[in-house]
């Protein structure tokens, strides 16, 4: 069932639940560079792992197995915790202030 707002109380609820994207670049282009900069750290991730098994390969005692094994889980684990992650676009009402603010401080 409907609840009838008033357009009081619609511009509020859209200055709470409606976003914008200020991160400073075009928008539209965001569509191809997150999953990219996703692809790039999950790669990276990968490389360096792989780097440090490298080491270990063929016939080596189980000792440097293991040593291996432990710089691999810990490389691979500070790899994924500096990796890319995706930060929320802005609530519209901080937008708006923003605006205010500097067109106010242009004006005098």
């Amino acid at each position: 069932m409907s609840k009838v707002k008033t357009p009081q109380e619609k511009k509020r609820q859209s200055y709470q639940h409606d976003r914008r994207n200020v991160y400073g670049e075009n928008q539209k282009s965001s569509r191809k560079n997150i999953p990219r900069s996703k692809q790039l750290s999950h790669q990276e991730e990968r490389r360096s792992v792989r780097q440090v098994l490298i080491a270990a390969q063929g016939s080596v005692a189980d000792q440097v197995a293991d040593e291996a094994q432990s710089q691999a889980l810990s490389k691979g684990r500070t790899k994924k915790l500096k990796a890319f992650r995706k930060s929320p676009d802005r609530p519209l009402r901080e937008v708006v202030k923003r605006r205010l603010r500097r067109r106010s401080s242009e004006n005098n």
